[in-house]
């Protein structure tokens, strides 16, 4: 499904939509059932370009006081919140707009970081608003918006739960004061595939690249994830890796890309593909394995023998958003855990609420030993972060990955 029919598709207003998370992945999946996420191990991801001069590490004295609300725009990745029964919108969602007297138009238009800045960068450089309260930009694009001064810091008052943040996600390069930002989940970016598919089980990221594979492989086209992963595979440090080795990880991918391996670049869009075989093996999110596999048992996530990569999605403010103060009352509701705790058990991404394991142990303590909803230290003992190449780098390297993808 090309990027724009996939905006097309998400976009919904949720007031009142029977559209949600579960029917969404089933129609573009071919079906999934979610399951839980949370972990309170994640070092605040340091993949970030050009944080060294801003005010995102400075305290700021902000004031969005009470107001009525109206409707608050939100633009979320796909299947990235619990759905209703019997498919009625998110009770989360229903929820705050019951406790705020508000409503709520939920867009599930976050596809890529850089597509979804694209389409919005005009309206930024002309100091226009986007049409959005609250947007969830993935650590290094939240740096990018924070550094550009497209952010609107918060007002903390306003978000008292805050406190619930767990202590290892409280201090990111990029916002070390958490002036601007939230993390709404985070994850790890490592390897999906089906062993039946594959004939075999994976380990390595080089698996990747098995000639018997050719054409039933699929990588993200943002170079922090699949470049990544590539380096880990040619032993190399992906969260301390210079410019020439990312440059040296894209260029293999491009002579992969070449060759035919490499089946096309993707956004959140690869799961398509995965759940109809059409994938044997791909660059894939932690949390869409373990949700597709609920209801295809043949799937299976690899953190690599190598290593994985770890990041947060961010809740975040931008410019000239019409409720600021509204979008503050949302990112408080999310961080009460009973309510952190049921997007968790949806989302099977890691949830960065305190007390949501707990929670989700009495629950279902299935799913709260589940490793990669609640990692143990030998797992994140193999995870590394995002990169700080520097600004100028980090243009350079996405030079580079776009032409190898054609984006």
């Amino acid at each position: 499904m090309a990027p724009e029919s996939m905006d097309l598709f998400f976009e919904k207003i949720v007031e009142g939509d029977d559209v949600t998370r579960r029917s969404a992945l089933k129609r573009l999946s071919a079906g999934a059932a979610m399951m839980s996420g949370s972990a309170a191990f994640l070092a605040a991801c340091g993949g970030v370009e050009g944080t060294s001069n801003n005010d995102a590490n400075q305290n700021t004295d902000v004031s969005h006081p009470k107001e009525a609300i109206g409707t608050l725009v939100v633009s979320n990745w796909p299947l990235y919140i619990n759905e209703g029964k019997g498919g009625k919108p998110s009770p989360t969602i229903t929820g705050w707009q019951k406790a705020n007297d508000a409503k709520m138009k939920y867009l599930e238009d976050y596809n890529d970081n850089e597509e979804f800045y694209a389409k919005v960068r005009q309206e930024l450089e002309n100091d226009q608003g986007i049409g959005r309260d609250l947007i969830m930009p993935t650590d290094w694009m939240a740096a990018r918006w924070i550094e550009q001064g497209y952010a609107i810091p918060k007002d903390k008052n306003n978000v008292p739960n805050e406190k619930n943040l767990i202590p290892t996600l409280r201090k990111p390069p990029y916002d070390a004061n958490r002036n601007y930002t939230l993390p709404w989940q985070s994850g790890i970016t490592g390897i999906g595939y089906n062993p039946k598919k594959c004939g075999r089980k994976l380990t390595s990221v080089n698996d990747l690249f098995d000639p018997k594979f050719k054409g039933r492989v699929t990588m993200f086209s943002e170079w922090r994830d699949s470049a990544g992963l590539v380096l880990l595979g040619m032993g190399k440090d992906s969260q301390t890796a210079s410019k020439d080795d990312y440059l040296e990880a894209i260029n293999k991918i491009g002579e992969e890309s070449s060759k035919g391996q490499i089946r096309r670049f993707t956004g959140n869009d690869y799961t398509t593909d995965l759940a109809k075989g059409n994938l044997w093996a791909c660059v894939a999110w932690s949390g869409d394995l373990v949700q597709l596999k609920a209801e295809n048992p043949d799937l299976e996530f690899l953190i690599p023998e190598e290593g994985a990569v770890t990041w947060s999605d961010n809740m975040l403010i931008p410019q000239k958003a019409k409720s600021p103060y509204g979008a503050e009352t949302f990112m408080n509701y999310v961080y009460e855990p009973e309510i952190a705790a049921n997007i968790a058990e949806y989302v099977n991404y890691f949830c960065p609420v305190e007390g949501v394991k707990e929670i989700l142990t009495k629950r279902n303590p299935e799913l709260a030993n589940n490793q990669l909803i609640f990692p143990d230290k030998a797992t994140t003992d193999q995870l590394r972060q995002y990169p700080n190449l520097g600004a100028a780098a980090d243009r350079e390297v996405t030079a580079a990955m776009q032409k190898v993808t054609g984006s």
